[in-house]
């Protein structure tokens, strides 16, 4: 859905680095990486149920042209796992990286037409909606996809033994969410999704974010060059932070999961204590970044329907939050591949459809990084 070409409207107020070792065959050599951390889109457009309720109608309506939304339901059919109505809901959110635009620009690498999923997460808000479980799948992970209908109705034939992230790049929203209902046996109730332009104005909106790092961390591939210790960080710093995965621990893509989780629970706590709510000029611009930023499925795709979802959600801290990885094994046969160990997978997954905290049995003796603990909340 197209953002309307009315003008803004007028709103009251003011506005030493060290070499990170890398463990052997744990790295890809090739393509430099564009993950970004999510779910900020969620607690930020809370805000907009305020500005609904001042009776601004007008900035309703802008704000309504902003959002795109892709229909799910029609797209996926019938032929999807049954829906558990147990007061959870399950979320998938997702990172799309095209080259095209600003994103361009941010993440450097090719304009090839096409755009990936570089990074996952299954969000679990329990029943309450006071807790919630993060699940991220590595964008590696060789896996079986489905056949799928995109959203503009071509059919996708399945293929066997493919990255996670050729889901996205092969059918759009739809055949991701339809993979992701595949591999796990659960059905997705929301999807969201965030780019890469959206994400680093967002944080430059909310003023920054502050996170502690024990270990210094340079990488040049996503312009990020941070010395250990307290760190305010800026948009682009912030989207330098959860895009590498050069920069300290070994190099893998698992690594950057465990950044991404750290930064995101930072993220979580100052969004909540923010106090975006005594300035209207920031709470707009918020919103208005929010809803420039997300892509949804067509049952949160208007603005009300969307600050009901979000608002639903603000509870919870990150306290609140256990993140995991998609228990998985490194590939014998490629090292910067990873495979679903099903066993432990099948753990996660029940426990999710049971509305259930995750067993630590679940990760235990699976694959992982080596950048757990390296960012903390500031």
């Amino acid at each position: 859905m197209p953002a309307e070409s009315t003008p803004e409207p007028a709103i009251p107020g003011d506005p030493g680095n060290s070499t990170p070792s890398r463990a052997k065959g744990r790295r890809r050599k090739t393509r430099s990486t564009r993950s970004k951390a999510l779910l900020v889109t969620a607690w930020t457009a809370a805000g907009v149920v305020v500005l609904g309720g001042t009776g601004a109608g007008y900035l309703y309506f802008k704000l309504n042209g902003n959002l795109k939304n892709v229909d799910i339901n029609q797209a996926l059919g019938s032929e999807r796992p049954t829906k558990v109505d147990n007061g959870s809901e399950n979320i998938l959110v997702l990172g799309s990286d095209s080259r095209s635009g600003g994103n361009k620009k941010l993440g450097g690498g090719t304009d090839d037409g096409s755009a990936r999923s570089d990074t996952a997460m299954i969000v679990h808000v329990y029943k309450g909606h006071k807790k919630a479980s993060v699940v991220s799948i590595p964008r590696d992970t060789l896996i079986e996809r489905p056949s799928c209908v995109d959203a503009e109705g071509t059919r996708h034939d399945a293929a066997s033994g493919v990255m996670f992230n050729s889901a996205y790049s092969t059918g759009g929203a739809a055949c991701a969410v339809k993979t992701v209902e595949s591999v796990t046996g659960i059905r997705m109730d929301h999807y969201l999704e965030v780019d890469f332009s959206g994400f680093q104005k967002l944080i430059d909106d909310l003023g920054g974010v502050t996170v502690t790092t024990t270990k210094d961390i340079k990488d040049p591939e996503s312009h990020l060059n941070l010395t250990a210790g307290s760190h305010e960080l800026n948009g682009k710093q912030a989207l330098g932070l959860v895009r590498t995965r050069h920069g300290v621990g070994d190099g893998s893509d698992l690594g950057r999961i465990q950044l991404q989780q750290a930064f995101m629970k930072a993220l979580v706590d100052q969004v909540k204590h923010i106090g975006i709510l005594s300035s209207p000029k920031k709470l707009y611009d918020l919103a208005d970044t929010a809803t420039k930023t997300v892509t949804t499925d067509s049952d949160i795709g208007t603005v009300a329907d969307l600050a009901s979802f979000a608002s639903g959600l603000k509870g919870i801290s990150s306290s609140h939050m256990t993140m995991v990885t998609m228990p998985v094994q490194y590939d014998s046969a490629d090292a910067n591949r990873v495979l679903v160990d099903k066993d432990k997978a099948a753990l996660v997954w029940k426990a999710l459809k049971d509305d259930r905290p995750i067993p630590k049995a679940a990760t235990k003796g699976t694959a992982t990084g080596t950048a757990k603990g390296v960012v903390s909340p500031g």
